[in-house]
């Protein structure tokens, strides 16, 4: 079956996150949480280099959501669920969002995928990116048939690591001088984190 024709929900929910595909409508939201995140994503992220402009990230979230339908590529906005509104599943909403994460495409043909996340700092150290990580490694598996699911991070991203430790995912190995850190300066090398379909009940634990 073609990639397009499979049947997704654009929704995943834990018990205290709900996990959704961008929508048109979300770019002021989106745009607030990454202004106030831009301090901590600035040395890991090479797109958190400058603040967007509403409009930056109004295209990112329609652009994103055409990717979903597409199957082209899975990025996920992080709501509390506490205080989601019904209206919310259908529109922009104002419920609190924390962060955000993806199931990314790296090859239909296995069918793998990469996992990535950031979250605001107001909402860090509370356990929120794990808890979106195993839901998504789960839906990976299950909805998505992932034969291998992976986790990248910079050597020196201690807290994008330990995520990928608590939530079962093994270390392939370091890829040593393989890029540039976000800003260009200076070479940095890339932690690689995977998970295979047998190994998956780690990540529920």
């Amino acid at each position: 079956m073609k990639p397009i024709l499979l049947d997704w929900p654009d929704c995943i929910e834990t018990p205290r996150l709900v996990l959704r595909v961008p929508r048109a409508g979300g770019g002021a939201q989106l745009n607030a949480a990454i202004v106030e995140s831009l301090a901590d994503l600035r040395a890991w992220m090479p797109w958190a280099q400058e603040a967007p402009t509403l409009d930056e990230s109004e295209e990112y979230c329609r652009s994103a959501h055409a990717k979903f339908l597409a199957r082209e590529d899975m990025g996920l906005q992080l709501f509390l669920r506490d205080g989601f509104a019904d209206a919310d599943r259908d529109a922009g909403g104002q419920s609190t969002l924390i962060g955000g994460s993806g199931l990314h495409l790296r090859d239909w043909s296995v069918p793998s995928f990469e996992i990535g996340y950031w979250c605001r700092p107001a909402f860090q150290g509370q356990g929120y990116i794990s808890e979106a990580v195993r839901a998504i490694t789960q839906f990976g598996f299950e909805v998505a048939g992932a034969q291998r699911l992976m986790i990248r991070c910079d050597s020196q991203n201690t807290r994008s690591r330990r995520v990928a430790e608590r939530c079962g995912f093994s270390l392939d190995g370091e890829l040593r001088n393989d890029g540039r850190s976000a800003d260009g300066t200076t070479l940095r090398s890339t932690l690689v984190f995977s998970m295979l379909p047998d190994k998956r009940d780690a990540a529920q634990a």
